[in-house]
């Protein structure tokens, strides 16, 4: 498996990234261990989790995932393994984390940090992220700012110290962001070079054949620039882009299991987009997850590719796809797509 270093701060990841968001609500322990046990015998050491996994957030398995991660590292040699986790931030209701208490002061992610390497059985973690912003900013499909939603929150510059303080503890080795914007990623950047705390490394962000935001609003250019790497979430938009929910819209899957999950892509454009993508892969001879995930692969801007599954099948559909390069041909359909429904899933 592929490797590189982010932002060019010592950390280096491969290219492919498990993600498990899953673990302890639609997969088990044993089923969460099973997909550890394949990346790794398949050359991926990079592991992401998060405070508030798994997804969708309750209160009755908030933290299972990082202790299910934590089970499996702890028979694993612990420096073989780049293990990312996220501090979950304010602005969604989650009063069972940390009391409600999710902003980002020295405090609060002392406290979150605190719970996941507890959790995760570990006394550091290689990629420490504020899963998304203190302040208001559009999340999670909204498209636009809006200055009425203002509200109190920590200002960036005490974050970035304490954040500053965790790394200097050892307890944090290099830190990044997600969902992030261009303002905040150049803030964050510029805070930390003024204030003498390591630049975060990488930003993980949605990124996928319906939303390609990252390409044309800034942030592509500030990755390049600054060196903050794009590690890609969601490239199969939720299972949108496997054409599961095209071939049959009452299909067994996250949209359709969990309440409110489908409203990223319940909007203008997606269906004609995911039809289109789904018949240029079949026409080649691909799956529609194969070609989504060849895509997000196979771009410049992307630093590794955070891939999630229900099963091993999946799994491995999923990461065979992305050992595959993507022609020059096929990237030029892709792009006729594009051109026709620019991001109607951002």
């Amino acid at each position: 498996m592929d490797t590189i270093e982010l932002g060019g701060g010592g950390l280096r990841v491969t290219r492919v990234c498990l993600g498990t968001m899953t673990f302890g609500q639609q997969n088990t322990e044993a089923e969460g261990h099973a997909q550890l046990d394949y990346a790794l015998e398949h050359g991926i050491t990079f592991v992401d989790t998060a405070e508030m996994y798994p997804v969708p957030a309750r209160a009755e398995t908030s933290g299972r995932t990082e202790r299910i991660v934590g089970s499996w590292l702890r028979r694993q040699r612990r420096d073989a393994i780049q293990l990312a986790t996220k501090a979950a931030g304010p602005g969604r209701a989650m009063a069972w984390i940390r009391d409600g208490e999710l902003g980002f002061s020295a405090a609060n992610l002392q406290r979150a940090l605190d719970g996941s390497l507890r959790r995760l059985g570990t006394d550091y973690v290689d990629l420490y992220q504020l899963h998304w912003p203190d302040r208001n900013v559009p999340l999670f499909g909204q498209r636009d700012f809006d200055p009425a939603l203002e509200r109190d929150s920590v200002p960036l510059a005490q974050t970035v110290l304490a954040i500053g303080e965790l790394i200097r503890s050892g307890r944090v080795r290099h830190w990044g962001l997600s969902n992030e914007t261009p303002w905040g990623v150049m803030r964050c950047l510029q805070l930390a070079d003024a204030l003498g705390v390591p630049r975060p490394l990488s930003v993980q962000n949605a990124y996928s054949l319906l939303n390609r935001s990252w390409e044309g609003g800034g942030l592509a250019e500030i990755g390049f620039r600054e060196r903050v790497a794009l590690l890609a979430y969601s490239p199969l938009g939720f299972g949108v882009l496997s054409g599961k929910y095209h071939d049959d819209p009452a299909v067994p899957g996250r949209i359709n299991l969990f309440t409110g999950f489908g409203q990223r892509y319940a909007k203008p454009n997606v269906p004609e987009a995911v039809a289109a993508y789904v018949a240029l892969a079949r026409s080649h001879g691909l799956t529609p997850a194969q070609l989504a995930l060849r895509f997000v692969g196979a771009q410049w801007c992307v630093a590794s590719t955070i891939v999630g599954a229900t099963t091993l099948a999946q799994l491995r559909e999923n990461v065979d796809a992305l050992r595959v390069p993507l022609s020059d041909a096929l990237r030029a359909e892709i792009d006729a797509i594009h051109q026709r429904y620019p991001n109607p899933a951002p």
